[in-house]
């Protein structure tokens, strides 16, 4: 039986909640103003809950072989979700999470901590700011998954933005994002289009019905300097519980258009979901 209760804090970015799951004993769900930002079991860290997690925990399983230890830098840090499966599925791993809101920081550490030797650390910082600042060539992996509220902050969907990515990984290295867009898909497009202008290849995993416009929903983008494993990564993605389709090349292309990449100037946050779109009860 699970007796844990709900916690609820206010930061200075909006009102946090810990939910614990009366189906498993020692998970918990966050919300932030409502909207769901992560879900952890902290008995299985392997649990992915979520589609759009389970799609990025997709990635960093085929980006290595099995079980290899990778510098891996995340950009948000919700309840640490990712930061926990590749402590469990990659151990020896050296993680790196920046996180804006220091209020959330504080509440998981105090009530969802991490194992000892995990490998983690934790900075409070504004991620952009922090990218400017790290090391070139210091990260096998970068994690983005950064929404204030809803959505994507505008001055993480730049193409100085992306540039400042490229840089802190290394040659080999993979960006991987959490984005969020509906038809006519004009800020995924952007996207899209400036990270081409820095990796050689890029992929774009989410559900058919988002693809196809039938639906507001998240995608997941991933660029890189070499050639990704995308048969095996569109195997994991079509046979999980939430199936999605693995866009690249051509077809990619094709979605991707005339759209131009975004520049600072000009640049706005992801859009507004529509009213119940990611929200709960």
């Amino acid at each position: 039986m699970n007796e844990a209760v709900p916690v609820s804090r206010v930061t200075d970015h909006g009102t946090v909640k810990l939910m614990p799951d009366v189906d498993r004993r020692r998970a918990w769900l966050l919300t932030v103003d409502g909207a769901p930002q992560s879900y952890v079991d902290l008995d299985e860290p392997a649990h992915l809950e979520f589609e759009y997690t389970r799609r990025l925990g997709h990635v960093l399983d085929t980006v290595a072989e099995p079980g290899r230890a990778l510098d891996v830098l995340h950009l948000g840090g919700g309840a640490f979700t990712l930061p926990r499966y590749v402590a469990a599925t990659r151990p020896g791993s050296r993680q790196d999470v920046v996180e804006a809101d220091r209020g959330l920081l504080e509440l998981v550490a105090e009530h969802l901590p991490l194992p000892d030797g995990a490998g983690v650390t934790a900075y409070g910082a504004d991620a952009r700011a922090w990218l400017a600042a790290a090391p070139a060539d210091s990260a096998d992996v970068l994690v983005a998954d950064v929404f204030g509220g809803s959505r994507v902050p505008a001055h993480l969907t730049s193409v100085e933005y992306a540039r400042e990515a490229a840089r802190v990984l290394r040659a080999d290295g993979v960006y991987v994002a959490n984005l969020a867009d509906g038809a006519p898909f004009g800020f995924l497009r952007g996207q899209l289009a400036g990270f081409a202008t820095l990796f050689e290849h890029t992929v774009l995993i989410a559900e058919p019905g988002v693809l196809r416009g039938r639906r507001f929903g998240n995608a997941v983008l991933v660029a890189t300097g070499r050639p990704l494993d995308v048969p095996a990564l569109a195997r994991r993605t079509a046979a999980d519980a939430f199936p999605a389709r693995v866009e690249h090349g051509p077809a990619l292309r094709d979605f991707v258009g005339g759209a131009r990449p975004v520049r600072d100037a000009d640049a706005v946050p992801s859009p507004e979901p529509p009213a119940g779109a990611f929200g709960i009860g």
